[in-house]
C-alpha cells in the first residue's frame, strides 16, 4: 500500500469532505436528520440492533422523535447518489480494467408478518445440508472488486427484487444502469478495456451476455458442474445428398472427459494458498437454446451464445482439503493465455463481496434491526457503511493519485489511535482492517470539512466544540473527548 507524505492530509480529507457535502445534497426531505443518522451509522462502537440506539450518540444532536420523523417522512435522490457513487475513484486492475461482482444478500424479516412483498430467502447453514428458507427482502448488490489480499469492495448500487420480478431481467437492468453511469462519469472511454462482471451459479451467464452485448462489458460466471454445452460446428463439407448444415456441434458434458477435445489454451500457475492452478479452456463453447423458460417469448431464430469455456482446478484447499473443479464460462472469445488467467483471478475475487455484505449489514446491525426499513435504511446500511468507509480509509493499493490522497488521511488517523488500538493484532502490516476503520471513524467525522458537522476548521476553538457536544442531551463525556479530536487535529493541520 502506498501513502502520500504528511502534507497531503488536508487534501485528503478536503476530498472527503466534499463527498459529504455532495451526500448531504441528495437528501431533498428531512435532510439534517438523515445525515446525523448516517453518521451515528457510522460512528457507533458497535452492531446497532435498533434505531433508537442511535439517538444516545454524540453524532445524533436530535431527539428520538426527529429519528422517526426522518424514517417515515424523509426522502433521498437516489438517482443523483447513484450518480454520485458512480463518479467517486474506483479500484482496478492493473491493466486499468473495471471488475464489478453482482450478487444477491437476503434482509431476513421472519419476524415481521406484516412486511409486504416477501420472499422465501434461501440461507446457508454451518452444515453443508442446513440449508433452509427464511421470509425475507432479497437486494442484489453491485460492487467494484480490486486486486490484493484485502476484502474491501466497493458498492455502487443496491436495488430490492420483488416477487413478480425476474431476477436474470431485473439483474440485466440494474448492470445496465451502473455501466451506463459509469460510461457517463467517465470512468470508461471508448478504446479502454472492457469492463468485466462477475456472477456466480445463480445467474444465467449465457443470456446475461445476450441482453447486455451492446455495452462494452464482459460476463464471466460460474455454471454448474453437470451441465451440457455444444462445440462449434465443424467446417461443412460438400454432401451430394443436400440437407441443411449443422447449427450446433458435438456435445461437450462436464461430467465426461471423454467428450472433451484438446484445449485451446492450458495454464499452469503457482498460488500460495492452493498449490498449483491448472485451468484449461475451450473456445466458441456455446449452450443449445430451446424456445422455454427465458426464451419462451423470444421472436424469431434462437441466438447462438458463444463463448470461452474455462476448467479451473488447483491442488487443494485450506486444510488440505480436496478441491473441486470449478467451472466458469467468459463472453469473450478467441482469450490469450493472459485473459484466461486474468478471468478466474476477478472470479476469486467476487467472494470479496461475501465479506463485504456481512461488514456493511450484518456488522452495522441492520439485519437485527426492529425499524421497517425504509428506502433511507438501505441506503444507510448499507452505501454509507461501506462506501464512506471506503472513501476515507485505504484500500491495499490505491491506482489513481485522488485516491492515494485519501490513503494518507488514514495514516494519520492509525498513528493517532495506534495507542488505543496497540494491543489489537494487526493481520498485514499498514493495511487497515474494517473493524478499526470503524473505531476511528468519529475522529476521521470530526476532521473533514462540512456545513452540516461539526469539524477542526468550522470550531473557533476547541472550547466551542466542547459546548457543542455538551449540549447535546445524551452525555457529558463526550465533551472532552471532542476537545481532544480538536486540538489533535488543528495541531495535525
Amino acid at each position: 500500500m502506498s501513502l502520500l507524505p504528511e502534507a497531503a492530509v488536508g487534501e485528503a480529507f478536503a476530498e472527503a469532505s466534499r463527498f459529504r457535502d455532495e451526500l448531504y445534497a441528495c437528501l431533498t426531505v428531512r435532510g439534517d436528520e438523515l445525515f446525523e443518522l448516517s453518521d451515528a451509522v457510522l460512528c457507533a462502537p458497535g452492531a446497532v440492533h435498533s434505531a433508537v440506539e442511535l439517538t444516545l450518540l454524540p453524532e445524533h444532536r436530535r431527539g428520538h422523535g426527529a429519528m422517526y420523523d426522518a424514517l417515515n417522512r424523509g426522502r433521498i435522490d437516489t438517482g443523483r447518489l447513484r450518480s454520485l457513487l458512480a463518479g467517486l475513484p474506483l479500484p482496478r486492475f492493473p491493466d486499468g480494467r473495471l471488475v464489478l461482482a453482482v450478487d444477491v444478500s437476503p434482509w431476513l424479516r421472519s419476524d415481521a408478518p406484516c412486511s409486504p412483498d416477501r420472499l422465501f430467502c434461501h440461507v446457508c447453514g454451518r452444515a453443508k445440508t442446513a440449508s433452509q428458507f427464511i421470509p425475507g427482502w432479497p437486494y442484489s448488490f453491485v460492487a467494484v472488486l480490486e486486486m490484493g489480499a484485502t476484502s474491501w469492495t466497493q458498492i455502487l448500487d443496491t436495488v430490492r427484487l420483488g416477487p413478480a420480478d425476474d431476477a436474470t431481467a431485473g439483474t440485466a437492468a440494474q448492470l445496465r444502469d451502473v455501466v451506463e453511469r459509469l460510461i457517463a462519469a467517465g470512468q470508461w472511454q471508448p478504446g479502454e478495456p472492457d469492463i468485466v462482471i462477475v456472477t456466480d451459479a445463480g445467474y444465467d451467464v449465457t443470456r446475461l451476455a445476450w441482453v447486455l452485448r451492446d455495452l462494452p462489458v464482459e460476463l464471466i460466471g460460474r455454471i454448474r458442474g453437470d451441465r451440457v454445452m455444444r462445440l462449434p460446428k465443424p467446417p461443412r463439407v460438400y454432401d451430394p445428398k443436400g440437407g441443411r448444415p449443422p447449427k450446433h456441434g458435438p456435445e461437450f458434458r462436464f461430467a465426461k472427459p471423454e467428450t472433451w477435445p484438446d484445449p485451446a489454451v492450458t495454464t499452469h500457475t503457482a498460488t500460495t494458498n492452493y498449490g498449483k492452478a491448472v485451468t484449461q479452456a475451450w473456445d466458441r463453447v456455446h449452450p443449445r437454446l430451446t424456445h422455454r423458460a427465458a426464451w419462451l417469448d423470444h421472436e424469431g431464430e434462437l441466438p447462438l451464445i458463444e463463448g470461452m469455456l474455462i476448467r479451473l482446478e488447483v491442488e487443494h484447499l485450506s486444510k488440505d482439503r480436496k478441491a473441486p473443479a470449478v467451472w466458469l464460462w467468459s463472453s469473450r472469445t478467441g482469450s490469450s493465455d493472459a485473459d484466461v488467467d486474468r478471468a478466474w483471478q476477478a472470479f476469486l475475487r467476487r467472494f470479496d463481496l461475501e465479506m463485504s455484505k456481512p461488514q456493511c449489514c450484518h456488522s452495522r446491525g441492520s439485519t437485527s434491526s426492529s425499524v421497517v426499513p425504509s428506502l433511507f435504511g438501505i441506503i444507510a446500511a448499507c452505501w454509507w457503511s461501506s462506501q464512506a468507509c471506503r472513501d476515507w480509509w485505504p484500500r491495499e493499493r490505491w491506482w489513481s493519485r485522488r485516491s492515494r490522497s485519501i490513503s494518507s488521511a488514514s495514516a494519520w488517523i492509525t498513528q493517532e489511535r495506534r495507542g488505543s488500538l496497540s494491543w489489537r493484532a494487526v493481520t498485514q502490516p499498514r493495511v487497515i482492517q474494517p473493524k478499526r476503520v470503524t473505531r476511528g471513524m468519529p475522529m476521521a467525522r470530526a476532521r473533514s470539512v462540512s456545513h452540516h458537522s461539526c469539524s477542526p476548521s468550522c470550531c473557533r476553538s476547541a472550547s466551542a466544540c466542547s459546548q457543542f457536544f455538551s449540549s447535546s442531551r445524551t452525555t457529558r463525556r463526550f465533551s472532552g473527548s471532542a476537545s481532544w479530536y480538536c486540538r489533535r487535529a488543528r495541531s495535525a493541520a
